[in-house]
């Protein structure tokens, strides 16, 4: 499932990344407790329209454009939940263990087999 707080808190942290500032100093800017603002950040509090506000002013960021990668996140999460959702991954398959040796692109005359025939598999390409 695709959280929407995650998302935004990642975009938030990129933000904040980017502009090399930490979340002491976009906290005090914001007037958000540090404590806060790191929930905000890892997802796991969901942030009000004006604590948003108050965020994108300290990073001097437009809402519209937090949002707008917000929205690019999620579609690019929504495609890839899609993907993984119609193509099923295929159960590994079990298969004996050969000691097999590709001598693809090697001349016949140059290929030497050291081992007993019947612990080799040689396939030729």
């Amino acid at each position: 499932m695709i959280l929407l707080r995650r998302l935004l808190g990642d975009v938030l942290r990129r933000q904040r990344q980017r502009q090399g500032r930490t979340l002491r100093e976009v906290s005090s800017s914001a007037r958000v407790s540090l404590g806060y603002l790191s929930e905000v950040e890892r997802g796991q509090k969901e942030a009000s329209s004006e604590l948003l506000s108050a965020i994108c002013d300290a990073l001097d960021v437009r809402m519209s454009e937090l949002m707008r990668e917000v929205s690019d996140e999620l579609a690019l999460a929504e495609l890839a939940q899609s993907a993984a959702a119609t193509e099923p991954v295929p159960a590994p398959v079990r298969r004996p263990v050969l000691n097999s040796v590709s001598v693809a692109g090697v001349p016949p005359e140059r290929v030497t087999i050291k081992a007993p025939a019947e612990a080799v598999d040689v396939v030729a390409a």
